[in-house]
């Protein structure tokens, strides 16, 4: 039988001591729809929230022992209205417990929940009434919340997460063709799994919506807009020359500008999909085309190619990525595998990237600890979200941690196949 309560909720910092965590209450994950839900003010509240939404804090617990839970909210509980607190590890098998509770004004006191062992902790709130309260912030108080870690930030997506490869010195300048296979391990909505990458733009796979995939290849343009492409002089803008059959092409914004293409594409979950890039060093500009293809196709086919001004390098840089790009379901997990990398130089010397170092962006670096990368077997891998700690006890999760695999026994394209990519 289901216990029912009076509730509310509050912010919490990485505790010290045994002062009481408090974690803000827009920190909280909106379930089982992650982009609708209750309103989030600058100031930390919840409002608006009603019986269909549940909300979940996420947190890492790094004691065992006892935990006081409460809530507290903006106002007092509604006559009538009932809140329900269940607690339960991410991983492991001890069971969920909902908590009791009683409100005195704008408090709300579950009692106490006894953490068997430090790992990831979900916290969920359930509330029943027509009205339910606004909520300020969670509040884990006791010996267990020495030392909790929960992310402070409004910001619910995981932390994006690279790897960077390393190209020998005596190739650095004349890279023209870059080569990697990517195996999606997962597939939460808003995944980006970033292939090719370099120092103007970047190929990889997306999951846009529970119906729609796309293979995306985009180049930033010259002279630092950041916003607006309208703002962008015509000598500073790539330009595109051609694109496949089915292929969207236009602008894009908001992270530097440039020009973007995608193809609809239904990728599958653990199909090794093949992607490869040239760049064309011409003058002062550069042409960079990007093509694909899939597991049980020997067809690479077209994306789109784009002539960048004020350029004429060829590739720097080389990277890939796992990006939660949508701001709302950082707590599922996202894993992919990235392997069989090559380079090919202007020369036509191949040579394959076995040595990569991890990086994460900022919210990884006090709010999101949830990001890892490895190798297994002869791939690297990255993971980021799902507030789980990462079972590789060979796993690195520092900032340029290193990481190296064994040459490929893979192959890459021959130089035959090449000369026969399509470029329409």
């Amino acid at each position: 039988m289901k216990k029912w309560l009076s509730c509310s909720v509050f912010a919490a910092l990485t505790a010290t001591a045994l002062a009481a965590v408090e974690v803000p209450a827009f920190t909280a994950y909106s379930a089982p729809e992650p982009n609708k839900g209750p309103q989030r003010g600058k100031d930390g509240e919840v409002t608006g929230w009603e019986e269909e939404t549940k909300l979940r804090w996420f947190g890492q617990i790094a004691k065992k022992g006892e935990l006081d839970l409460s809530l507290k909210l903006a106002g007092e509980l509604s006559a009538g209205n009932k809140l329900k607190l269940t607690v339960s590890p991410q991983e492991g098998s001890s069971k969920n417990r909902p908590l009791d509770g009683k409100a005195t004004g704008d408090q709300v006191a579950f009692g106490k929940f006894d953490i068997p062992a430090p790992g990831y902790y979900r916290f969920e709130l359930e509330g029943r009434g027509d009205k339910l309260p606004a909520l300020k912030a969670l509040v884990l108080d006791g010996p267990a919340s020495k030392d909790a870690h929960f992310s402070m930030v409004e910001r619910r997506n995981s932390a994006s997460i690279h790897l960077g490869y390393t190209v020998p010195e005596s190739a650095k300048d004349e890279v023209e063709w870059f080569y990697l296979e990517v195996t999606p391990k997962t597939e939460p909505l808003w995944s980006y799994y970033m292939a090719t990458g370099w120092h103007r733009g970047y190929f990889g796979m997306q999951v846009n919506s529970p119906t729609e995939r796309r293979i995306i290849f985009s180049v930033w343009d010259s002279g630092g807009e950041a916003v607006d492409r309208g703002k962008v002089d015509d000598d500073n803008r790539v330009k595109l020359l051609a694109k496949g059959p089915g292929v969207n092409a236009g602008d894009f914004g908001n992270e530097g500008t440039g020009g973007h293409s995608h193809l609809v594409y239904p990728w599958k979950l653990g199909d090794t999909v093949h992607f490869l890039m040239r760049a064309q060093a011409e003058g002062d500009k550069t042409t960079y085309t990007g093509w694909f293809r899939d597991s049980k196709s020997k067809t690479w086919r077209l994306v789109s190619s784009f002539r960048a001004p004020k350029d004429g390098k060829f590739l720097h840089g080389l990277y890939s990525f796992n990006e939660n790009f949508g701001g709302q379901n950082g707590d599922e997990r996202r894993v992919c595998e990235f392997g069989n990398g090559w380079i090919r130089t202007k020369s036509g010397k191949w040579i394959d990237l076995t040595e990569a170092k991890f990086t994460h962006d900022g919210h990884g670096k006090s709010e999101r600890l949830d990001r890892s990368a490895g190798t297994i077997g002869k791939r690297f891998y990255l993971a980021n979200g799902g507030f789980v700690e990462d079972s590789n006890k060979n796993a690195v999760t520092k900032a340029y941690d290193a990481m190296k695999i064994p040459s490929s026994e893979g192959k890459h394209p021959a130089d035959v196949e090449l000369e026969k990519l399509p470029l329409k």
